[in-house]
């Protein structure tokens, strides 16, 4: 039993070994206070679902090096960032099956506020730290209402376009969602005005949970790929006038006499 149990400890404690890949994907997923224990649930399900779907592991074993590496990360406030799945690197559809059985069957938690800036600049340290290496770089940021902590979004979005590293948005735009008092009905509008930026950077929103599954595959695939997107781009969804991008923290203001916070 002993030398088992060292076995283990040698095996978890061994380097991660470096590889180059296609693409250095960070999937960063809502879990603010404002979804349901059934939306995280359908959340998990639906990103380990896309994970072994026929359509992504074609896309990953296609590109020139035929691997990806993968971070799955949960996100709420500020402070407030957890990784499920660290760096994976997925080149065959046992790879993926092993990162969604993490993701599926890690516990869940939700927690107070929502900051897309923190999750970006977690993100971005992530993507830093990464042992692996590529030429592109991806976040994909889930969430369902616009971010009221942490500084200005636009400034971290700035700061990873920079870098090179684009930022994709799933907003959640579901019956839920959108009647809450810490959401607004022109998410995919927000997300497109002030979250998602780099080379060629898409919103895809998500009306109904039962199309979540879906809109995750279509986009893992369209990531992957890097092929030309079917969702909308930011310029499409932009609005013509100037986009208040503090909407998120002007609402919290006005709704922080309720006890239930996001």
């Amino acid at each position: 039993m002993r030398v088992a149990v060292l076995a283990l400890l040698t095996r978890l404690a061994a380097p991660v070994h470096a590889a180059e890949v296609d693409l250095l994907l960070v999937l960063a997923v809502d879990v603010s206070r404002s979804m349901s224990a059934a939306e995280l649930e359908l959340q998990r399900t639906g990103y380990a679902e896309a994970l072994v779907a026929p359509e992504v592991i074609a896309a990953i074993t296609g590109g020139s090096i035929g691997a990806v590496a993968i971070t799955y990360v949960e996100w709420a406030g500020t402070d407030s960032q957890r990784v499920i799945a660290d760096w994976t690197v997925i080149a065959s559809a046992g790879d993926a099956a092993t990162l969604a059985a993490t993701i599926a069957t890690a516990p869940s938690a939700a927690f107070r506020r929502t900051s897309i800036t923190g999750a970006l600049r977690h993100a971005e340290a992530l993507l830093d730290a990464s042992p692996h290496t590529s030429w592109r770089r991806v976040v994909d940021i889930s969430g369902d209402g616009p971010n009221n902590q942490g500084g200005l979004v636009t400034d971290a979005r700035d700061a990873l376009v920079a870098q090179g590293i684009t930022i994709n948005g799933l907003p959640l735009m579901t019956d839920e969602a959108g009647g809450g008092r810490w959401s607004i009905p022109d998410l995919d509008a927000y997300y497109a005005a002030c979250v998602v930026g780099g080379t060629g950077a898409f919103v895809l929103p998500v009306r109904a949970w039962p199309e979540f599954a879906d809109a995750v595959r279509r986009k893992l695939v369209l990531e992957i790929s890097g092929l030309a997107h079917d969702g909308l781009t930011a310029t499409q969804l932009r609005p013509t006038a100037a986009y208040d991008c503090e909407i998120g923290e002007k609402l919290w203001q006005r709704n922080q006499i309720y006890w239930s916070e996001p």
